[in-house]
């Protein structure tokens, strides 16, 4: 049964009060409001994405409370724990240990934006069978045969399997010939390592691309004029771009434009398309730069983009901001399965739940694998327009069509 389908359609029909808030069941007669962590780095150089994870959470609090909360267990509402990760491997490691053991009514969390943050947290949440979803890409996190992690985007090798094809077919179309050489700079994290691993793990070869340029750095970038003058020098067909942190994407951005590199420039993840890029760049700079994503915004989502908007001064929805709202609707379907509050019950429910198609995600239905990935997620391809990164891909989601970056 569609269970999640029907609770959005329901919930399109449900008015905002001012009862919706977050915990604002709290404190008023009812059952207790149902917890549900966000586990995210709000403090240091990743709290840009953890601040915008937590905008789509309370979005999506809101809306479930709004639509009537959790029916099963009496229209308990939904109430929002921010647990801030930090911004390193250990910080993460200790906020989830303090999650776990200050947040005994955790039925649930959502979490870690930085895939090595997420790899990190999920050892102490599953250890305490908490159910996690998480956004972040790389391929370990659901590799490890735990039973309570589950996984809404497709892996960083999926996705390089997915976009790598699509950008040469672009290529082609637009140029009269395929790419024969690639330089990759990518930092260091989990994420990006995972997708480097697939490309250099065969699709490149499958694809004809010769890698004749690679850097692996650790963020934060200090000086980016060496990896840019490799970049210059190997004269590449394209460049991919695989930065974590908003300052490394800058940076590197401005090298390129300081040294005139002309080349295509394909990126992976969100760092080179969040709205602090343009304090520092030039919008006709980045005009065309692409980027392979998990999710953003897209066609049919127009009305809660300008929520965003109007709430909190967001130009536009990056993943962050959808995939933790998607979440919450996700752990609301759960619970009216498992009709209990048992974080076990819920974690059941979520390796049993047959939500239909994918309504805030790309591609596939809300269910899950053995593994915990989501079934048939794919991606969505931004693109640098008129100043704004807008999806390009999938066609039946996209808002514009795609342009081959100009050299």
């Amino acid at each position: 049964m569609h269970i999640l389908r029907k609770l959005l359609l329901a919930s399109a029909a449900a008015p905002l009060t001012a009862l919706a808030l977050a915990g604002a069941a709290t404190g008023q007669d009812g059952p207790e409001p149902v917890q549900i962590g966000l586990i995210a780095p709000v403090s240091g150089i990743y709290a840009r994405p953890g601040q915008v994870m937590q905008m789509g959470a309370e979005l999506g609090i809101e809306d479930v409370n709004a639509a009537g909360g959790i029916s099963c267990l009496d229209g308990a509402q939904l109430e929002l724990v921010v647990i801030d990760s930090g911004d390193s491997v250990e910080k993460a490691t200790n906020a989830a240990q303090r999650m776990v053991a200050e947040y005994p009514n955790l039925v649930g969390a959502t979490g870690a934006y930085l895939s090595s943050f997420t790899l990190a947290v999920t050892e102490v949440t599953e250890r305490a069978n908490l159910p996690i979803l998480t956004l972040s890409y790389s391929d370990l996190i659901t590799e490890r045969g735990f039973q309570n992690v589950f996984q809404t985007s497709a892996t960083a090798g999926a996705q390089a399997s997915i976009a790598l094809p699509i950008i040469m077919d672009l290529a082609e179309r637009e140029t009269g010939e395929r790419p024969q050489t690639v330089a990759i700079i990518t930092d260091n994290t989990a994420a990006s390592l995972s997708s480097v691993e697939r490309m250099k793990g065969g699709l490149l070869d499958d694809l004809g691309l010769e890698v004749v340029m690679e850097e692996v750095f650790t963020p934060p970038l200090a000086d980016a004029s060496s990896l840019v003058q490799r970049v210059r020098t190997s004269r590449p067909d394209l460049l991919f771009f695989l930065p974590t942190v908003i300052s490394d994407a800058n940076l590197i951005l401005q090298k390129m434009q300081e040294f005139r590199v002309d080349v295509p420039t394909i990126s992976f993840g969100i760092a080179i398309a969040e709205p602090e890029v343009l304090n520092v760049m030039d919008p006709e700079l980045l005009e065309g730069v692409m980027s392979a994503v998990a999710n953003w915004g897209v066609k049919g989502q127009e009305e809660l983009i300008q929520r965003l908007n109007e709430r909190y001064g967001e130009p536009w929805m990056t993943q962050n901001a959808i995939s933790t709202y998607g979440d919450i609707w996700i752990f609301k379907a759960a619970l009216e399965e498992a009709c209990s509050r048992d974080r076990e019950a819920v974690a059941e429910a979520l390796r049993n739940l047959d939500g239909g198609p994918s309504e805030y995600y790309p591609g596939g239905t809300i269910s899950f694998d053995e593994k915990g990935r989501r079934e048939g997620a794919s991606l969505t391809i931004i693109q640098w327009q008129d100043g704004v990164p807008v999806t390009v891909f999938p066609e039946e989601l996209a808002v514009a069509e795609p342009r081959w970056p100009s050299e």
